[in-house]
C-alpha cells in the first residue's frame, strides 16, 4: 500500500470520500444530498484526471494508476445516461463503484510519471483504450444489477426504471458493442504497430475470452429469454470476472508477459 501525500493523491481521496458518503447518504434514503455528494465526488474526479494530464502531458490511459483514475472520473455521467436513456436505475451501486475503482489508483499504484512509449504514440491510442473503459464500466453496472437479481431483489420502486434481470440485459447491450470495438480498434493497431492483427498474446487472449463469455450471455439468454434468469445473472458476472483478470491478473502476474507489459 502506497498512500500518496502529493496534491494528486489528496485528489484522489477526496473523490474516493465524496463517493462514499453519497452511497451512505443514499442508503439512509437521502437522495437529493446522496447525488450532489455523487456529483461532488465527479467534480474531484475530474480535476485529479485534469492535474494528470496536465502532469504527464499526454492523455493520461498508459498504465493501471491512469485507468483506474478515469474508470473512476466516468462513472457519474455513465450513471445519468443509464437512468435517463436506458431506464436502469443502481445510482447508490454506481457510488460505490466509483469509490472501488479510485481505491487501486490511491493506494496501490505508483503515481509516477511516466513518458509514452512509442508504441502508444497513435491517433488510436485514445479511441482503443476509452471504448473499453466506457464498457468496462457499464460491464461493472450489469454485474451490480446481477447480482441484485442473485439475491432475489424486485424491480425498482420508481416504475419507469427496469428491474435487475431487464437491467442488466439492457447495459450490456450497450457495453457489449463498446467492448467489441475496443477489441477490433486492438487488432487495427496491432497490425500497424506490430504487423499481425492478432499476436496471441495473453492481454489478447483475455479480452477475447472476455468477449466470448458475453457472446454466450446473448447466446444463452436469446434461446431460453428470461426462463433461467438466474443463469443469465450468473453469465454477467463472469464476465466481469474475466475482464478483472483481463485488467489486473495479466498485467501485474509474472506468469504473463507480452507486448501489453507496459500497461503496469
Amino acid at each position: 500500500m502506497e498512500i500518496k501525500y502529493t496534491i494528486q493523491g489528496l485528489l484522489i481521496y477526496a473523490a474516493i470520500a465524496a463517493y462514499l458518503m453519497a452511497f451512505v447518504t443514499s442508503l439512509l434514503r437521502r437522495r437529493k444530498t446522496g447525488h450532489i455528494l455523487y456529483l461532488f465526488g465527479f467534480i474531484i474526479a475530474v480535476f485529479s484526471f485534469s492535474y494528470r494530464w496536465y502532469h504527464v502531458r499526454h492523455v493520461p490511459l498508459q498504465n493501471l494508476f491512469e485507468v483506474f483514475l478515469c474508470l473512476g472520473m466516468i462513472i457519474y455521467p455513465l450513471s445519468l445516461f443509464s437512468g435517463r436513456f436506458l431506464r436502469v436505475g443502481g445510482y447508490s451501486a454506481d457510488m460505490l463503484i466509483g469509490a472501488v475503482v479510485l481505491i487501486p489508483a490511491g493506494f496501490f499504484f505508483n503515481a509516477r510519471p511516466q513518458q509514452l512509449p512509442p508504441a502508444l504514440q497513435s491517433r488510436l491510442f485514445l479511441p482503443h483504450v476509452a471504448v473499453y473503459m466506457l464498457s468496462y464500466i457499464f460491464m461493472a453496472k450489469a454485474t451490480f444489477q446481477a447480482i441484485s437479481q442473485l439475491a432475489g431483489k424486485g424491480p425498482e420502486a420508481n416504475e419507469n426504471l427496469l428491474g435487475p434481470e431487464q437491467a442488466t440485459y439492457r447495459i450490456i447491450c450497450v457495453g457489449f458493442p463498446l467492448l467489441t470495438l475496443g477489441l477490433v480498434l486492438g487488432s487495427y493497431w496491432g497490425k500497424k504497430a506490430w504487423g499481425d492483427y492478432w499476436g496471441w498474446d495473453p492481454k489478447e487472449l483475455w479480452s477475447l475470452a472476455s468477449w466470448l463469455v458475453y457472446v454466450g450471455y446473448f447466446h444463452f439468454r436469446y434461446m431460453f429469454g428470461k426462463k433461467h434468469p438466474r443463469i443469465n445473472s450468473f453469465l454477467a458476472i463472469v464476465g466481469m470476472v474475466v475482464i478483472v483478470i483481463t485488467l489486473l491478473w495479466v498485467n501485474l502476474s509474472r506468469l504473463f508477459g507480452g507486448l501489453h507489459s507496459y500497461a503496469t
